[in-house]
Parts: C-alpha cells; structure tokens; sequence
C-alpha cells in the first residue's frame, strides 16, 4: 500500500508538474510570440521614423551647403567692389556668380539685388538675363529677401539654421559672419518645388568696403528628380521619388511635401526597410510552430532537458568563442568588433562620449606570403597581434578581420582623438619583427572614422574608417588617414567615373587627338603623338590625369591600352610618312600580353612597325624585372622604336639608359618651360642633350609654348620638338588639315643628334 501511495502521490505531483509546465509553455509561448511580434513591428517603425528623420536632415542641409556654396564668392572684398549701382562687371559676376554657381554648384537660377532689393543681375537657363527677369520670382521670393534683410522669421515655415552653426569657427571671416545676413527656405517657385537661398555680399577682409545696405545674391535650385534620386543615394534610399500622387503598396511609405511657404508640392515615397520584418514573416511563424510542438513534446523530453541542456551550454560557449574569436591570432573577430561598435554606439548619446575606430592593413602582405612563404605571413599575422596588445590601452579593443587587416576602438577617446591611436600604431611597427630567425621590416596604412561623428552604426563607422584606409594606401601607403566626408564624396566620383568610361569604352565613344612633333632641323612636322581624350555628355573634357589612375585601379587599363594601340595604328595609315607615338602604361607590361597584341595589330592595319614610337615612362623602369627586359627587347626586334617619356620627373638612372636601349628621350615640360629662367633647368637640359648624343638617341623637348622655348632648346641641341606653339592635340581629321597648311619654322641652326 505505500509502495501504491507513493505511486499515486508520484503520479499525482507528475501530472500536476504536466499541467504545470503545460500552462507554463502556453503562457510563455504566448507572451513569446507577442514580444517577437511587437518587436518586430517596433523595429519597423523605430526604421521608418529614422529615414524619415534623415530625409528631414538632408532637405535641411541642402539649404545649408546652398549658402555655403553661395558664401564662396559673396564674402568677398571683389564681389563688393565690382558689383555696384553705379557699375557693375558684367564680365567677373558671369564668371564667378552666374557660370561658376551653375555650372560648378548646380544653382538652376541666380539673381543678385541692389540695397534697395533692386535686380542688378540675372542668370538663368545657363545665360545672363536682364535684370528684370528677377521681377516674375519677386512674389515667391519676396519673404526670403525679407529674412535676409532683417535678420528675422518671416511667416514662412522656419527651419533649422544649419548654415549659422558652421559659421562659428572663423576667424578671418569672422568680420563677414557678423555683417552678413541669409536666409533659407524650400518653397514652390512657378509651381516648382525649390530650394531658395539669400545671403549678403559683404567684404572678407576690409569691412570698410560696406558703405551701404549690402547687396543680395539669391539662388534657386530646383528640387527634380535628380536632386531627389541624390539625397536617396545619400541616404541609400534608392527609390526614393517625389511624386503628384500618394504611393501605396507593400513598405512602401508616402510622406506629404509641404514647401515652408505651405504650398502642397507632392508626395515622397520609398520603400522602408523593414528590419522587423523576418521576425514577423519567418521567426513568429516557426516559434509558434514551435511553441505548439514544445507542448506536446514536453512530457517526453523533460527527462532529457537538464542533460541537453548542459551539452548544449557548453557547445553553445565553445561554438559563441569560435564565433567571435579569430583561429590564427586568438583575437577577437569581425563579429565581436561590431557588436563592440554597436554596443558603444547605442551608449554614446548618454554618456556624450567618442570613440575611435581604426582600420590597419599591412603594406605588401602578398609580398611577403609570396617571397617568403604562407608560413611566415602566418608567424607575421600573430607577432603583429601580439605587439600591437602591448602597446595599446587596456580597454583598448583589438580585432582581426581576416588577411592582413586589423581593427582597433578606442572609446572612450581623449581630445587628441586619432592622433594618440596613430602614433601608437606607429610606434608598434617602429621595429621589426623576428620571425623564423630573420628581421622582417612592415609598415602599416591606417584608415581613422571617429564615433558618433562619421557612423551612427557599425556599418558605416567600418566603411568610412576603410575609405579612409584606402586613400591612406592610395596615398603612399606606410601613414595614417582621418576620415573626412569628402573621402567619401570622392570615392563615389571615383565610381560614377569608373561606371562612364567603361560604357565610353564599350561605345566606341572615346578618341585620340593628335599632336604634331616638329623637327629641329627642317622645321617641319616628322611625327604625331597620339593623345586619349574624354568628352564626358554631363562633365564635358574629363582629363586623363583624372580618369587614366581610376582605370587602373578597376582593372579595365589593359583593354584602354589595347583600344588607344588599336585606334593609334588605324589612324597612322593616314600619315604614311609620319612617326606616331603612343604611349604605354606600365600594367601593360604587367599584365597583357604585349608582344602578341602587336603583332596581330601590325597585321590587322598593315603598319610599318618602324614608324611607332613607344613611348614608356620611368614606372616601368622602376619595376623592371627580367619580364620588362625582355618586352622591350622584343618591341624593338619587331622593329617598334621605343621613347623614355617624360625624362627627369621620376626615378630614371643612367643604368637605366645603359640596360634599355632607347631611340628617343623626352625632356618633361617643367624643364623647357623653367629653361628661360632657372640655371638648374637650363643645367639640366644641356646635360640630357649631351647625354643622348653621346648614346646616339634623339632628344623631344616636350611642352613648348613660346618662341623663347624653342629656340633655346634648338640651341641646347635637342632634335624635335613639341607643344602648344605649334598646335594644341587636334582630332585626326583636323590633323589632315594642318598637315596641308603648316609651314616649317627655323629657331637656330640645329645640331643633328649623334
């Protein structure tokens, strides 16, 4: 009987320990699935609130960069003096008011008013106007020049005055903040959302300049699709539209646009992100299914819970520390760092502290791995962690990204901010590392984003600390970069720009100018050098300085190359008693297969190889190997002449001169142009002139400009020359022109090379 007591007593405490945990799985089930619902939901609104927030943000500080744009050239002692009543240079207020705000800022309409808010001056639609235009914009306008001039709200919508808090910095200008005034607003203007700026013009430097009421420069910059699809770039809110009606659809959000003056102008819309959204579709799903299935397996695996649940606590920290932990160093990884970031970040705003994050990549990792082995880049990777912990703070955070990159934050930081962090970072790759028995010197590029001033998330904290990085490596490796917004504002012109050229280059709509080398001796034309050009359909002329660099970055340099060899040949059948020159690039050395891409373009034009020079530049020497070598031995065995470009503005020696042998040397254009005077120039070009004639090589003098030049140069003793003086680069049609008119000039009795 007591053994069946105590079976009942078992059985009754088991069935109510069943129903216990039963309704305990349901309440807690339930209230799970309400917090997983409400936060998903929560998360949806808290992103929705914040993008709404940021578009906010930016239409504000579009008004802002207005009158920092316009502050450029109306605080300035000229723009007082030359722009009067009683006269007014039509000529330097087009230059730099109507042409340099519309052209360089975007500025859709430019007005300029007399103290007594008479138009002096008007410039829209890409041309000046008279004055009077202003009059049909004086009634949209009319409150704004008010704010302007009095210095006080009118009965327009006020906002922020973003412009205000940037002025309090300066010194200099400090007289001009103070007698200055602006105002800045987003009204309708002719039906037309826009964004109107007025600020004074008033000195920079004399104050006493400012007799009278000050005149007033007024922009309008309408809001258009473009300058919307721009602020949802900026935002990476890409379908980010301004519409006349209300969008509807799945995330989709509509906001009414109203102007300050309370004029209706549309409806933004975009396409939220929906953070909480997997929660609500995917996870409250399945914990409900699980909810149901833990209720009606509870009974069979409770006696299995405590022993699962141990084995599971410790595979849980050994799989979390795997998880954040990085296998080769022992350090923390990207994971840990984020939540790191994170965590600090969601702080900062109540402790009002910063923090700063570093992005290191060693210089030449893959050097190393490939001269001295995997093995030893591995060695190098711990040895690097282990010194950098040594001389970082202790609440200092160290992390490995993978490869060669290391992440360190800094938080709380001190005043000197990145500074501090720089030189510590410095002082740990001061000495080298001892790594299976040998010395092993590395230098590190560092790229600095300070927290929360460039990222209110990990995200973007870590994406502008390796912009940063990247201009730190782009400019010469081996130093430490701060972050600053325009980085990032180049980095998506580098990329806008890599974007046009690859469709230029697919378009065929690139093209070669030509320009004519001028013999020493007879005075005529005896070659051509072809020259890449760009003619952007939004930026016109790009220059090559600008888009040759981008080309080679993105890797598309080789199939430039072979475009301008391809394009250069076809057009030197035109010319059959010309030399054509065409320059090389170093990747082209590297990376393409030089000698066979000749060959077949020999062939393909049915161009005598003897009448292409091949100009390269003292890069490729720099980097020469026995692969180089053997390309220029190759170029000229085929019967292609070969020029030194740019001769004296790099590393060039005379074993260089003495290893490679050249038909051409040419003399860089800040000799010839310095030659008339400065001695070391005129030095330097009589040594190269007596240099090439003891080798037997002509000498080009590039970038001659005046008669002055040409003659000295003549004098010196140089062979050919080049420049302006003669013709800028010409398209290969107008090159056929001058080719019929040009008549040979004498300098001075010329002196044959050799």
């Amino acid at each position: 009987m007591p053994n069946l007591e105590s079976a009942f007593h078992f059985s009754g405490d088991l069935h109510r320990l069943t129903k216990t945990i039963g309704a305990a799985i349901a309440f807690f089930g339930v209230l799970l699935l309400a917090i997983i619902a409400y936060a998903g939901w929560s998360a949806n609104e808290t992103a929705t609130e914040r993008e709404r927030t940021l578009l906010e943000n930016a239409l504000n500080q579009s008004i802002a960069r207005a009158l920092n744009e316009q502050k450029s050239v109306a605080w300035w002692d000229d723009a007082v003096l030359k722009i009067t009543d009683e006269a007014i240079d039509l000529d330097f207020v087009d230059a730099n008011f109507g042409i340099f705000l519309t052209e360089t800022y975007g500025h859709d309409e430019v007005y300029i008013l007399n103290g007594e808010d008479h138009p002096l001056y008007s410039f829209l639609d890409s041309e000046r106007h008279d004055p009077s235009a202003f009059e049909r914009r004086r009634p949209a306008l009319e409150k704004i020049v008010f704010e302007a001039r009095r210095g006080t709200p009118s009965n327009l919508t006020p906002r922020p005055d973003n412009f205000s808090e940037s002025q309090s910095n300066y010194r200099v200008l400090a007289g001009a903040v103070k007698a200055a005034r602006w105002a800045g607003h987003i009204i309708s203007v002719d039906g037309r959302p826009a964004v109107v700026a007025a600020l004074t013009i008033v000195p920079n430097v004399d104050m006493d300049l400012l007799k009278k009421n000050p005149n007033l420069l007024i922009s309008i910059i309408y809001i258009d699709e473009a300058f919307i699809a721009e602020i949802g770039r900026s935002l990476l809110l890409n379908d980010l539209t301004l519409g006349a009606a209300r969008k509807t659809g799945d995330g989709i959000v509509s906001e009414a646009f109203v102007g300050d003056d309370g004029t209706p102008v549309g409806f933004l819309s975009w396409t939220t992100r929906r953070p909480g959204q997997v929660l609500l579709t995917i996870i409250l799903p399945l914990v409900a299914l699980g909810v149901i299935g833990t209720a009606i397996l509870s009974m069979t695996i409770l006696r299995r819970l405590r022993r699962a649940s141990e084995q599971l606590a410790r595979r849980e920290r050994q799989a979390s520390y795997e998880a954040k932990h990085d296998a080769l160093s022992g350090l923390p990884n990207r994971v840990q760092m984020v939540e790191k970031i994170e965590a600090f970040l969601n702080g900062v705003e109540r402790s009002r502290s910063r923090a700063v994050a570093a992005y290191l990549d060693i210089d030449r990792f893959k050097d190393i791995n490939d001269t001295l082995g995997h093995e030893t880049g591995d060695h190098l990777i711990r040895a690097v962690a282990a010194r950098l912990k040594t001389r970082l703070r202790q609440k200092d955070f160290l992390s490995r990204f993978g490869g060669d990159e290391f992440v360190i934050l800094s938080a709380p930081a001190g005043p000197d901010l990145g500074r501090v962090l720089a030189e510590r970072v410095a002082r740990a790759f001061a000495s080298p590392f001892a790594i299976n028995g040998q010395n092993i010197r590395v230098t590190v590029s560092v790229g600095i984003a300070i927290a929360p001033d460039d990222g209110i998330t990990a995200d973007e904290l870590m994406r502008h600390a390796d912009i940063a990085l990247y201009q730190a490596k782009n400019g010469g490796r081996d130093r430490a970069i701060v972050f600053t917004p325009e980085m990032a504002e180049e980095v998506e012109r580098r990329r806008s720009i890599e974007l046009d050229l690859r469709a230029a280059l697919e378009s065929n709509t690139l093209r070669l100018n030509y320009q004519p080398i001028i013999s020493c001796l007879t005075g005529g034309i005896v070659g051509v050098e072809a020259l890449l050009r760009w003619r952007h359909p939004v930026h016109g002329d790009v220059s090559p300085a600008t888009f040759i660099p981008i080309a080679e970055s993105s890797g598309f340099l080789p199939a430039l190359g072979e475009w301008v060899l391809d394009r250069a040949m076809a057009d030197a059948g035109r010319w059959p008693d010309l030399e054509v020159a065409i320059n090389l690039s170093p990747v082209q050395f590297r990376h393409v297969d030089l000698k066979s891409t000749l060959s077949s373009l020999i062939v393909k034009h049915g161009v005598e190889p003897s009448r292409i020079i091949l100009e390269i530049t003292e890069g490729v020497l720099l980097e020469a190997t026995d692969h180089t070598g053997a390309i220029l031995e190759a170029i000229r065995a085929m019967g292609f002449k070969t020029a030194l470009d740019d001769f004296g503005t790099g590393y060039a020696s005379l074993a260089y001169l003495c290893n490679f042998k050249f038909d051409k040397i040419k003399i860089d254009r800040t000799f010839v142009s310095s030659v008339s005077k400065v001695e070391a120039s005129r030095r330097i070009v009589q040594s190269v002139v007596t240099l090439g004639r003891g080798l037997g090589v002509n000498i080009v003098a590039e970038g001659v400009e005046t008669e002055v030049e040409a003659m000295m140069m003549t004098q010196f003793g140089c062979t050919e020359l080049q420049g302006y003086l003669f013709s800028k680069p010409l398209p290969a049609d107008e090159m056929a022109e001058l080719l019929g008119t040009f008549q040979p000039r004498q300098f001075a009795p010329a002196r044959a090379a050799g």
